[in-house]
């Protein structure tokens, strides 16, 4: 037999179920494919991926390449729709398994359904939920359908019924003779119509893409420098590497998977230090298991302007407003300070997300899907089901059930009570 394994948001070799599979084939190559669509312009006007997300994404790639070839596996990339790439691969690799990560929104559902339907009908797929902690197969639900509105419902009966799978191991080497010398290259930033850049010295965010860079994080975060044991202390920061675990990035394109640093964490409560704190990062992890359920039971509605709820509010979409709020050109200094943070960036802290959302869209009044769909274009650690499902909670159409609305002078008063982070970042303007 001989397989393909098609990488998409999955791009590790530790804890890969997929890949664990198609190593069992006689031949075994692998694919990632830029596809164009992810570079252009979206209904609102972003570009659905800018430069500082391409960037990882492309050091995250060539790091796959090389643990790949440890194994012995080649790994195709390609600028171009999967559905063109796929059905050549198929033909001259005579491929029989095609290996992938099961994903359901609907634009990776649109392109799946395209591969299928562009390859002989005899090609076998084999899909596997690898994003989650909480595995499907595992959750205390009959069905999707009875996934709670109320994360703290979810939380509650997932950490008293499931169990957490055990990390898959990375697999055995292929035979030498398994590798294929090929030309295909990483396209540069240019290539994906966007533009070089400098890494800001002032980002909180100063890491590179792929699984080892990961590693290296949790190395570093938890073993030595301890910084784990004061998580939830430090998780409201907004200056600096270390305020959290910043492993949002890694497990937003699969460098690194939620078991992994859940396993982690566990090792690290019995070898150094079990409280609060560590807990706080499993519970984290637990939140964006969250989201993904509900993407998983509202589909397409997360996308919709009522959201889950349906609910029929006004919205504006007006251009000044929009043009103001991404330039950090409005009334409030704090939501500024992480707009400009943003856009020099392509981060920004928790704290400063949901005070941007809020203003947005709770005090400007203006449509959240546009402030979804920014934040989809400039973060580095975009995630789609984390994202709207944030933007939603945070604009009233969604899973928060008190439906709050922030006082962001307040906010900056409790979080940047020195005023040290807007300083930073709006020093420019004070002379």
């Amino acid at each position: 037999m001989n397989n393909l394994i098609w990488f998409r948001n999955d791009l590790r070799v530790t804890d890969n179920e997929s890949l664990l599979k198609a190593m069992n084939g006689n031949n075994v190559i692998a694919v990632y494919c830029f596809d164009p669509r992810h570079y252009e312009a979206d209904n609102f006007g972003f570009k659905k991926t800018e430069k500082y997300r391409a960037k990882f994404l492309m050091e995250t790639i060539a790091n796959l390449r090389a643990n790949l070839k440890q194994l012995n596996v080649t790994l195709f990339v390609f600028h171009d729709k999967p559905e063109v790439v796929l059905p050549k691969l198929v033909k001259e690799n005579e491929i029989n398994n095609i290996f992938l990560q099961k994903e359901w929104t609907s634009e990776e559902n649109a392109v799946f359904d395209s591969v299928i339907a562009n390859v002989p009908a005899l090609v076998n797929f084999e899909t596997a939920y690898q994003q989650f902690l909480f595995h499907p197969d595992d959750i205390p639900f009959d069905s999707f359908e009875n996934i709670p509105e109320v994360f703290t419902n979810f939380r509650k009966k997932c950490e008293k019924y499931a169990q957490i799978k055990s990390t898959y191991p990375i697999p055995e080497s292929k035979n030498p003779t398994n590798f294929i010398a090929n030309t295909t290259k990483i396209p540069t930033l240019a290539q994906l119509g966007l533009s070089d850049f400098t890494t800001d010295s002032r980002t909180a965010f100063p890491f590179k893409g792929g699984e080892d860079e990961a590693n290296n994080r949790i190395a570093s975060y938890f073993w030595e420098t301890g910084k784990l044991a004061h998580y939830k202390k430090t998780r409201n920061g907004l200056i600096g590497k270390d305020y959290s675990s910043k492993l949002s990035a890694w497990l937003a394109n699969g460098s690194i998977s939620a078991r992994t640093i859940y396993w982690q964490v566990k090792k690290f409560e019995k070898e150094v230090i079990k409280n609060q704190d560590t807990y706080w990062l499993i519970f984290e992890l637990i939140w964006r298991d969250y989201f993904k359920y509900v993407s998983l039971k509202h589909q397409n509605k997360i996308f919709h302007l009522g959201g889950i709820l349906n609910a029929d509010y006004h919205w504006d979409n007006a251009r000044l407003a929009k043009e103001n709020w991404i330039k950090g050109n409005t009334k409030e200094p704090f939501v500024n300070a992480n707009m400009k943070e943003l856009a020099l960036t392509g981060w920004m802290s928790n704290r400063g997300r949901q005070n941007v959302a809020s203003f947005w869209s709770k005090e400007l009044e203006q449509d959240w899907r546009i402030g979804a769909a920014y934040f989809e274009s400039m973060l580095i650690d975009y995630d789609v089901h984390s994202n709207w499902g944030n933007w939603m909670y945070n604009s009233g159409v969604g899973n928060d059930p008190r439906n709050r609305k922030f006082n962001i002078p307040r906010q900056a008063s409790m979080y940047d009570a020195n005023g040290k982070f807007q300083k930073l970042w709006l020093q420019e303007t004070l002379f």
